[in-house]
């Protein structure tokens, strides 16, 4: 095992503790930040990007509370195990699906949809289940939990397989 710590520098740990949360929203987000840090935007997009590829980081970009921003619904599907892989690509092309999941359950293909407002929702699901030739299981959010996903980074601890 190497130290994950190790391979970063100080601008790359104070840009990943400084924004787990509190992401700007404006025109230029990633300029903000730069300045911020005393980077160049160019700068901080080589960094960001860095992480991405030595998978410290596998998303940026704010978190909005989807009731403000439009509808959304959790939903699953039924697939043949040797086809998962191939389902999963064809909801990962549908407008709206931020990510798409395997679970070991008869819905064994989970996945998030998101539109503007509830008709156009519910017409991307209608597409979906014809395209994939399957029935979804639409699971509406019924009661909404927050959960603060940022936390202290022990640097001193952090490990990764050499």
């Amino acid at each position: 095992m190497t130290s994950l710590a190790q391979g970063l520098d100080t601008q790359d740990r104070r840009l990943l503790d400084r924004y787990q949360r509190g992401l700007p929203v404006c025109p230029r987000p990633y300029a903000v930040m730069a300045e911020e840090l005393g980077l160049t935007e160019s700068e901080l997009l080589e960094r960001l990007e860095r992480l991405q590829e030595l998978d410290v980081l596998s998303r940026v970009g704010p978190v909005f509370d989807h009731v403000q921003a439009g509808a959304s619904l959790l939903a699953a599907v039924s697939v043949p195990e040797e086809q998962r892989e191939s389902y999963a690509d064809l909801i990962n092309q549908a407008p709206g699906v931020n990510h798409n999941y395997a679970r070991e359950h008869h819905y064994n293909l989970w996945f998030v949809m998101t539109a503007p407002d509830e008709a156009a929702l519910a017409q991307r699901l209608d597409v979906l289940e014809i395209k994939l030739g399957r029935p979804l299981l639409r699971l509406p959010m019924l009661e909404g939990f927050h959960i603060d996903l940022s936390f202290p980074l022990p640097w001193d601890e952090m490990e990764v397989p050499a």
